[in-house]
C-alpha cells in the first residue's frame, strides 16, 4: 500500500509544491525561502522518518507569515491525502521530547476534526529573521488542513530555539506513531467505524 501524496497550491502570495511518503526513509528536499523553518522541516523529516519535498516561492519581501501559514496548509492536506482511507492506522500519537533545556509535549490524534491546544510560550519574538509567533499559525494551518487534533505544551525550558525545535521533533514523533500500522487494528480505530 502506497502511502504517499502530492499536492500543490498557489495564490496571489505563495506558490507551494510538497510531496510527502509516510513511509519513507528520513530523506528530505526543503527549499522554503526562509532557513528557520527549512531547519525546523528537516528535524520533522529526520525524527519521523517520512519523505518529504517542500518548495515555496513566497512573498518574503512582506514578512515570512504567509509562507509559513500556506505551508502548514498544504503539508496537512498532504497528510491527510498520504492517510487515505486511514485503515489500520493506530490514530493516536504523543512524545515528550526533551532537547537541552527544553522539555516539549506533542499528542495527536487523527481523528477527522481538527483542533489546536497550543501552550508554547517563547521568550523571544525572533530566532534569526523569523517571527516566532509564526510556529502556533503553522500548527494551526496544518491542524485543520489534516484535519487532526494537535496538542503542543512546554514543560520546561527558555531557549526560544530549543523550544521550537522540540516541539518540531515531538510533533514527527507523534505522528510517525499515529501513521503507523497496527496489525491488531481492523478498519478504523474507532467506535464510530469512521476517523
Amino acid at each position: 500500500m502506497s502511502r504517499k501524496a502530492v499536492v500543490d497550491r498557489k495564490t496571489l502570495e505563495t506558490d507551494i509544491h510538497v510531496e510527502i511518503d509516510l513511509d519513507g526513509t528520513g530523506k528530505a528536499k526543503i527549499d522554503t525561502g526562509i532557513g528557520f523553518l527549512d531547519h525546523m522541516l528537516n528535524s520533522f523529516v529526520k525524527h519521523g522518518f517520512f519523505d518529504l519535498t517542500v518548495s515555496c516561492r513566497g512573498d518574503l519581501c512582506v514578512d515570512c507569515h504567509h509562507s509559513t501559514e500556506d505551508i502548514g496548509i498544504v503539508l496537512g492536506q498532504a497528510i491527510l491525502k498520504a492517510l487515505g482511507d486511514k485503515k489500520g492506522i493506530h490514530r493516536y500519537g504523543e512524545c515528550i521530547l526533551p532537547m537541552d533545556d527544553a522539555l516539549v509535549v506533542c499528542a495527536l490524534d487523527l481523528c477527522g476534526r481538527p483542533y489546536l491546544g497550543f501552550d508554547l510560550p517563547l521568550l523571544t519574538e525572533k530566532v534569526g529573521n523569523f517571527d516566532t509567533e509564526l510556529i502556533r499559525e503553522f500548527y494551526y494551518a496544518l491542524s485543520y488542513s489534516a484535519m487532526m487534533n494537535i496538542h503542543v505544551r512546554k514543560l520546561a525550558g527558555e531557549n526560544t530555539h530549543h523550544l521550537i525545535e522540540a516541539s518540531f521533533k515531538a510533533f514527527a514523533r507523534a505522528l510517525r506513531q499515529g501513521v503507523d500500522i497496527d496489525p491488531k487494528v481492523t478498519g478504523v480505530l474507532s467506535a464510530k467505524g469512521v476517523i
